[in-house]
């Protein structure tokens, strides 16, 4: 066996930026009764990090049809990752991960934990997040809070 050093790739040089979609979960935001801070929140986010956001999306808080979208971008490779917001919470709207595992073909349990963790340290409703994380072709999927500070905290 050959021991040699990996120096394709020295702290972030020649990094080629992750293709990022963002869906948003929000009855009010679909209907405008309510502005979306979130998205934009992921999206300032995501390019600070020099990934670039090539698809932004409201929908209201359907399963079905946040199932379809994220299954959609993953299908044709659009993105590398989805970052959904919204809907994990308790509320019989709260839809997004039921969708997400409806459409995951594998579960990535250690994303969700990690920023429950997290969250714990700043609020003990963290542990009511219903968060999940999975993958589906090549895309990761990963369902983050509905508030903007949340967003912050967990990305």
């Amino acid at each position: 066996m050959e021991n040699r050093k990996d120096t394709d790739c020295k702290a972030g040089q020649d990094r080629v930026p992750i293709r990022v979609a963002v869906i948003t979960s929000s009855d009010a935001g679909y209907a405008g009764e309510r502005e979306d801070l979130s998205g934009p929140a992921i999206r300032e986010i995501v390019e600070a990090a020099g990934d670039r956001v090539v698809s932004m999306t409201l929908l209201p808080d359907e399963r079905a049809m946040l199932a379809q979208r994220m299954a959609a971008i993953a299908d044709v490779g659009v993105a590398d990752l989805i970052l959904t917001t919204g809907g994990t919470g308790l509320s019989p709207r709260d839809v997004t991960p039921e969708a997400t595992l409806e459409i995951g073909e594998r579960l990535v349990p250690g994303i969700p934990e990690a920023m429950r963790a997290y969250s714990m340290r700043i609020t003990g409703r963290a542990m009511l997040s219903r968060a999940s994380s999975v993958t589906r072709k090549q895309t990761l999927i990963i369902n983050l809070p509905g508030s903007p500070k949340a967003v912050r905290e967990c990305l």
